[in-house]
């Protein structure tokens, strides 16, 4: 599968007993394993960084619940992708579809979990990292609110939009992985008024996951500003990435893929004063999606096409890239928790829904995610 880091499979065996005993997980390479380095899916960090003291807070929860650590997972480099390929260490197989790619850049966690190598899995979600392979593998997958899970022990990537999320092949196991990590944050409650984000559905353009939709009333939430919403969150992102990976950067001068290169390159071009423009376009689309989701979900597809081939041209991958971040960002703008369900999983390719939510609303998401679309449980 290709879907764990080079060497022997690491373990950690449960530390206690509780409500995820007997579960086996997997954890992305971003995140610490107690005396384990954590490679971050480049030669060059893995190299310079020292194995971790500890378990990452969200580890060590798991583990005192009864789950076991069952292999850490390829990562694209430092998170800087959504497509699943690493230069270095392969490309994880898309079990069920091997031909594409398994999204990115929590890789190897989505291919564990579709493989049915482990039960569920940890990956990172900063622009969409748990919630594209998740939809590309045919899994369920959560983003939860920002800072509903502590990312002490995580590699840090964009701290304003970093989220730690995971990966299940059932809502029941995505559920009971959610009441452990998130037990310490109070769960609100989720709207029962559902609306679909037309501009989403638009971009897809399936007719057949338009009739999976469990809503009928719609809304043009970008108001004709995507393209607007998309500078922003690329502005907004690369300035967090200068202040927590620019320093290393400049003093090793690492070796990155010829895809990801590019990406940090640029965060030598930032415009300080266009960020500070960017901070307050930021809040006031934060305030508009707070205000959909007082009163209700939004639906909308996971991604912008079913699946990318691992020889897509590099004008397909351009426009995913431009519709996904787009729509990712309306999750991480707000803070918001997103789910997204394997609807159908087809010979040609998945069709994944996603419901986001108001703030600390995760459980009750989850929840009603599963009343929804019961009959894939």
């Amino acid at each position: 599968m290709n879907a764990f880091v080079p060497g022997p499979r690491i373990r950690v065996n449960a530390t206690g007993s509780g409500a995820l005993d007997g579960l086996r997980f997997a954890v992305k390479d971003l995140i610490d394993i107690a005396g384990v380095t954590t490679g971050g899916g480049n030669p060059d960090w893995f190299a310079t960084h020292d194995a971790a003291q500890c378990h990452a807070p969200c580890v060590a929860k798991l583990l005192a619940a009864g789950a076991s650590v069952d292999g850490k997972t390829i990562t694209d480099e430092l998170a800087y992708s959504l497509e699943g390929a690493n230069e270095h260490y392969g490309i994880p197989l898309n079990p069920r579809w091997p031909h594409a790619l398994p999204g990115g850049s929590s890789s190897g966690s989505a291919s564990a979990v579709a493989s049915g190598s482990v039960d569920f899995a940890l990956g990172t979600d900063t622009g969409g990292s748990v919630r594209v392979p998740a939809a590309f593998c045919g899994l369920w997958g959560i983003r939860p609110t920002h800072d509903a899970v502590s990312l002490d022990g995580v590699l840090p990537f964009a701290s304003c939009f970093d989220t730690v999320g995971w990966f299940a092949r059932s809502g029941d196991v995505l559920a009971r992985v959610a009441n452990v990590l998130l037990d310490e944050v109070a769960s609100h409650d989720a709207p029962a008024r559902l609306v679909c984000c037309k501009e989403a559905f638009d971009a897809h353009g399936s007719a057949r996951l338009r009739e999976f939709a469990p809503a009928s009333a719609e809304i043009e939430l970008f108001a004709g500003e995507g393209s607007d919403w998309l500078h922003v969150y690329q502005q907004l992102q690369d300035d967090a990435i200068r202040a927590s990976l620019g320093s290393w950067i400049d003093t090793h001068t690492p070796r990155f893929g010829a895809n990801i290169a590019p990406r940090f390159a640029r965060l030598k071009s930032i415009d300080d004063a266009e960020v500070n423009r960017c901070h307050a376009l930021r809040e006031e689309y934060a305030a508009r999606i707070a205000h959909i989701v007082a009163d209700a979900l939004i639906v909308l597809p996971t991604t912008p096409v079913s699946l990318l081939r691992q020889n897509e041209t590099s004008e397909h991958i351009g426009a995913f890239y431009r519709d996904a971040l787009t729509f990712n960002a309306i999750a991480a703008f707000a803070g918001l928790p997103q789910v997204t369900i394997p609807i159908a999983n087809e010979s040609t390719g998945p069709l994944a829904l996603s419901l986001i939510g108001p703030r600390n609303s995760d459980r009750a998401l989850i929840a009603r995610a599963r009343s929804l679309f019961a009959n894939i449980e």
